[in-house]
Order: structure tokens, then C-alpha cells, then sequence
């Protein structure tokens, strides 16, 4: 039986009690953009070059929130906040991504978003890019043939909480270029494909070499999981229990492939051809959940891994700011690197219109649907953000601090308006990535946000008492291994 929340109940008091069950206990579909910018949809940036028609509807009929994150600026260690509600470099994973032979990341018997969905009655499905690892050894892709697949592909997402699997290892640009479902390969990688000719704008994308399908074509792969996930919520509408849908997106990540429909559509090149077909297929997911009439149960939430890869030559070219104007770009520990959209619909519980606020992470998700569904959860960096939801004006800080991690490891601790980070430079791709200090000069940075929200004014030499005050709270997240108020080990 669920638990009702004592605030739904007050709400709810009036209708029955199927109606209330439906209310604690809504679909759930969660929809990640690989590498989207905080300046791409059109709610986010009025000048945007891309149009974005779908995300700005669910922002007109709910909520966007202005200061959320990603606790990483790239794909795995993020994709793992979001699963485990923990920061990933708690893992073995102290800096970099995942390749598409890597090993599982995620602990045995950790809870996850699926596995404690799944003990409270959730149908749970995972449509998309995974890129957690599988196999329980790690592999060079070069050593990957001949690979026995019915080991690779296990660990995997059935291991830690997914009814239902279907997508590929790691990036559209890692190998192996294969289709999964559940633990087992569609189709062998038979053949071989070479490095792309191009890595960016200018050619038709990049990827790595490596093992490929004979009917596997990275043009394909957005369309073929849009299909898989739209099958995914038929199915799982038709049953009685509510379901949890992950949807991570290959896209707008690298090779940039959007289909001729799309094709010169933005004036942001096929990067925003590409982020058109994003908004393409989450308006997919909203026609697939009316169609089975569940939408007005299903809390639906959009938003981004990192933000975007996009240098100044490519603001400089297409007059689009993807990262808006946040400092630098995708891998970076500035904000453009882990400044993300983050769009809520509930219909009947989130307010229409609404803009919050609040500075959350994606690591929050855990604890969210813990609240929701009344489950109690042990999430090191987790916080419930469904005050937030309910009541986006909402004013008491949900966090006290948030971390966040560079793709070479370099650490910030952002609270209230100050970000402090620790070293100097992007720690990413924008340049400088590195810079060593000069003779008395600052070893890090520290920002006021409120003041200087393109970072440009480096405080640390001028505020010791705010960089010596996070120093040392960043220093016990670390030690103590939490960061969330109240926890214990």
C-alpha cells in the first residue's frame, strides 16, 4: 500500500480513494539531454538559434528552474548522480568517463532511482544511452574481439533496478556501436568502422573506430530509441501499477546526425539541427503519454547532463550562446560546464508558468521520488526537491552547498552566491584548462555569483574569510562521505 504525503492528503481529502493512490504515486518519466545547453530551448534564451517548441510547452505548463546542476561537467560521473544520488568521484571514478567496454560503476545491491521505485510497485524502464559500464572487468576497446557478450553485458541496467533495457553501452561516438536489450545484444558487432573524418561542426560529426552492427547507423539512433521509448510507455500504460521511465538521449552529443528533416533548420548548424530533433522526440514522449491518457498522472521532467560542447568560434559563427551567458562550456568547472535546463510538469500539483529559483542537482532525483512516494532513502548528496516543485516561490534553501567536478577532477563548492573553486583555470576544454599561479597571485577562484555571473571577477585574494569558510565544508563533504543535511553513516 503507499503513503499518501500528509500535504496530498490535504489536497486530496475530497476525492476518492483511487484518485489519491494515483496522486502519490505518478508515472514518472525523466528525460536527459546529452549535452544540451542551458541557452538552447527557447524558454531558457529568448535569442536562441534553435526552436524548441515541446520544452517551452512543458515550461509554460509548469515549471523551469533557473539554478539547477549537474554535479558533473560530462556524461558518466552525472549519469551516476542522477541513478544513485551520490556524487560519483565517491566512486572509482575520479575523473573522465567511461568507455563502451567499461566495467559496471554502480556498486552490487546500491539503491538506486529504479530499484526503490521498483519495491514500491513501479513498472521501470530504461530507453537510451547508458554508459555506466557493464561487464564486471574492465577492456581495452582494442582487446574487444572476440568479446563473449553474455558476460559484457552483465552487470547492467537489470542488475540495478530496470524491468526493461534498451539501448547502447556509452556514447554515439564510443564503441561498440551496438543495440541492447535487456542482457542481450540485438545484433553482434561484426563489422568494423573507422575514426570520423571530422569532429565538428563542418563535417557530418565525430566518432571513435570499433566494432559496428551491420544495420546499426548513428543517424538512425535517436529515431530508433524515440520509437523503443514511446512502445515502452504503451506498454507500461496499459498496466495497472505506475510506471518510472529513464530516458537518456544520445543527443545533442557528438556525431552530430539529425535526420533531413532537421536538417538546416536551426542557425545553429547541426548542432542545433541536431537539439531541433531533441525537442522532436521529448514532443514524441508528450504525444505517446496523452495518446494513452496518463499524461495527467505523470510528472515529467527534461533536462541535461552537462552543458554543451560549444566554443566562442561557434558563438562567434551562428550568433547562438547555448551556454547563454554562463562562462565556458561542457568538461569545464565554470557554470557554463554544469548549468543545466531542468523543466518540471505535474499536472494538478506544479503550477503553471512558474520559474524557480532554488539551486538544486540532478543527484536530487533519488530522494525526490523517495518523497513522493513516501519511501525513506539513505542518498548521500540527495535532497527532496519536491518543496521546490510544489511551491517554486519557495524560499528556505533546499541545500546548504552543492559540489561540483571538472572533467580532469578539478573541485567546486558553490553556497548561496559564492562558488569557490579549487585551482585555476577551466579544468575542462576551454582555455586556459590549466594555469599555474603567480608569485602571490590567487591558487584558486572565487566568484560572487549574484554580482559576477559570467566569473570573471576572481575574489579569492580579496575574501579569505568566504574561501577558508567553504575550504573547510568542502574538505568534510569529502571526508565525511555526505553532504546532505542531517545524514549519517
Amino acid at each position: 500500500m503507499s503513503t499518501i504525503l500528509p500535504f496530498i492528503q490535504s489536497v486530496a481529502s475530497t476525492v476518492d480513494a483511487t484518485t489519491q493512490t494515483k496522486t502519490a504515486r505518478p508515472n514518472i518519466v525523466f528525460i536527459l539531454a546529452d549535452d544540451m545547453g542551458y541557452g538552447d530551448p527557447g524558454c531558457y534564451n529568448d535569442q536562441s538559434q534553435i526552436l524548441t517548441p515541446n520544452m517551452d510547452q512543458l515550461a509554460e505548463q509548469g515549471v523551469r528552474f533557473t539554478d539547477a546542476h549537474s554535479p558533473s561537467a560530462v556524461c558518466t560521473p552525472t549519469r551516476y548522480g542522477v541513478l544513485t544520488g551520490c556524487y560519483a568521484w565517491r566512486s572509482r571514478l575520479k575523473r573522465g568517463v567511461l568507455n563502451g567496454y567499461s566495467r559496471n560503476l554502480i556498486d552490487e545491491g546500491r539503491t538506486t532511482v529504479a530499484s526503490l521505485l521498483k519495491e514500491r510497485g513501479y513498472q521501470t524502464g530504461c530507453v537510451g544511452k547508458w554508459h555506466l559500464g557493464f561487464q564486471p572487468h574492465y577492456m581495452e576497446a582494442e582487446q574487444a574481439e572476440p568479446v563473449d557478450y553474455g558476460q559484457f553485458l552483465t552487470p547492467g541496467p537489470n542488475q540495478h533496478g530496470f524491468d526493461y533495457f534498451w539501448g547502447i553501452p556509452a556514447s554515439l561516438d564510443m564503441p561498440p556501436y551496438v543495440y541492447v536489450e535487456n542482457d542481450q545484444l540485438v545484433e553482434d558487432p561484426t563489422e568494423e568502422i573507422g575514426d570520423s573524418t571530422h569532429r565538428r561542426q563542418g563535417g557530418r560529426g565525430f566518432w571513435r573506430g570499433g566494432g559496428i552492427a551491420p544495420s546499426f547507423k548513428h543517424i538512425d539512433v535517436l529515431p530508433d530509441l524515440t520509437q523503443q521509448a514511446v512502445g515502452y510507455i504503451e506498454r507500461a500504460a496499459s498496466q495497472e501499477n505506475p510506471f518510472f521511465l529513464y530516458f537518456p538521449l544520445t543527443a545533442p552529443h557528438t556525431p552530430w546526425v539529425p535526420i533531413p528533416e532537421f536538417e538546416g533548420k536551426s542557425g545553429a548548424g547541426y548542432y542545433g539541427d541536431f537539439t531541433m530533433q531533441v525537442d522532436w522526440s521529448i514532443g514524441q514522449v508528450m504525444d505517446a503519454l496523452k495518446k494513452a491518457r496518463v499524461s495527467d498522472d505523470t510528472l515529467i521532467i527534461v533536462t541535461s547532463d552537462n552543458g554543451s560542447h560549444w566554443y566562442q568560434n561557434d558563438v562567434d559563427k551562428f550568433g547562438h550562446h547555448s551556454n547563454r551567458h554562463w562562462r565556458g562550456q561542457k568538461a569545464d568547472i565554470w557554470e557554463g560546464g554544469h548549468r543545466i535546463p531542468f523543466i518540471a510538469r505535474w499536472p494538478g500539483q506544479i503550477d503553471t508558468k512558474m520559474v524557480c529559483e532554488q539551486t538544486i542537482c540532478l543527484t536530487d532525483l533519488l530522494a525526490t521520488v523517495a518523497d513522493i512516494t513516501g519511501e525513506a532513502v539513505v542518498a548521500e548528496d540527495s535532497v527532496s526537491i519536491l518543496p521546490a516543485l510544489l511551491d517554486p516561490n519557495l524560499e528556505k534553501p533546499l541545500h546548504e552547498a552543492i559540489v561540483n567536478h571538472s572533467v580532469s577532477g578539478v573541485f567546486a563548492i558553490r553556497r548561496g552566491e559564492w562558488k569557490l573553486i579549487q585551482g585555476l583555470g577551466s579544468g575542462g576544454f576551454s582555455s586556459p584548462r590549466v594555469e599555474e599561479p603567480e608569485p602571490d597571485g590567487p591558487v584558486g577562484q572565487l566568484y560572487n555569483l549574484a554580482d559576477d555571473p559570467g566569473e570573471t571577477e576572481n575574489l579569492y585574494l580579496d575574501r579569505p574569510e568566504i574561501v577558508e569558510q567553504l575550504s573547510v565544508l568542502l574538505t568534510e563533504y569529502q571526508q565525511q562521505e555526505y553532504s546532505k543535511p542531517g545524514h549519517s553513516n
